[in-house]
């Protein structure tokens, strides 16, 4: 058990552009700061960087709107453009809604990748491109293990990368960040078969170790600060072949769909 972990902001990482080297950008900026990387540090990285170090910006321009995106336009006061990169996105819309107080209103869709999130992930925040949306990489999964096998190439530490995504939550107020991609640091940690401090055996406590090291990572990152880079280190875990849809719970066992 792990009964102090650090996390840090990578500094210094500059603004991603299309077909950087996401690897050689985040080890410079590691040794420059001094940390390097150690057996078991784990990185979570926001998604945004894999994005646009991938080239999943979409200008508007290019996108003819359909009669579907329309008639949510209308409805919710967005751009038909928009609306259309959203669809094109997600497998399913579960609700859309526009609130008497809001200018635009709000899709939460079924993603592609499935998870379910405001507008399909679709974002158009803190990338600096004007009359453009970026979209979640084709494979998050893909993405985080080039990345690790980039890093362990070069320092020769056997780590774990977690790509974050921030999501809002529909019974609490806020939004935290989770994770939406992994390699190598499991989903979840399933204690079932295990017993509590009083010896009663545990049924159904599987803690969700990706999300929780994905929301860490967000108290030492500011949507202003250009850090989307954070190294955790000290955390006692185990690899495992791990998928950012492992976390997501089966449809037999959604009681809400």
């Amino acid at each position: 058990m792990s009964l102090s972990v650090s996390l840090t902001a990578i500094p210094g990482i500059p603004d991603i552009g299309n077909g950087d080297d996401l690897a050689a950008i985040i080890g410079d900026r590691l040794d420059a700061a001094g940390l390097g990387l150690r057996h078991g540090d784990i990185l979570c990285v926001a998604q945004k960087v894999f994005s646009k170090a991938e080239g999943c910006i979409i200008p508007l321009d290019t996108v003819t709107p359909s009669d579907e995106a329309r008639r949510y336009a209308e409805e919710l006061n967005k751009d038909a453009r928009k609306i259309e990169v959203v669809l094109r996105e997600s497998a399913r819309v579960v609700r859309s809604f526009r609130r008497p107080d809001q200018n635009e209103g709000t899709m939460i869709c079924e993603h592609r990748l499935g998870f379910i999130s405001a507008n399909a992930a679709v974002d158009e925040s803190n990338f600096g491109e004007e009359s453009a949306v970026m979209v979640l990489p084709p494979d998050p999964d893909a993405s985080c293990a080039a990345l690790r096998a980039a890093l362990h190439a070069r320092f020769g530490a056997q780590i774990g990368v977690v790509m974050t995504d921030t999501f809002g939550r529909p019974w609490r107020l806020g939004q935290v960040n989770v994770a939406i991609g992994l390699s190598k640091v499991p989903a979840t940690i399933r204690e079932q078969g295990n017993t509590d401090a009083w010896g009663r055996p545990l049924q159904v406590t599987e803690p969700a170790l990706a999300d929780e090291i994905a929301a860490a990572s967000g108290l030492v990152v500011r949507k202003d600060g250009k850090t989307p880079a954070v190294l955790l280190r000290g955390l006692d875990w185990t690899p495992a072949e791990s998928r950012g849809a492992d976390i997501l719970r089966k449809k037999q066992e959604d009681m809400f769909r």
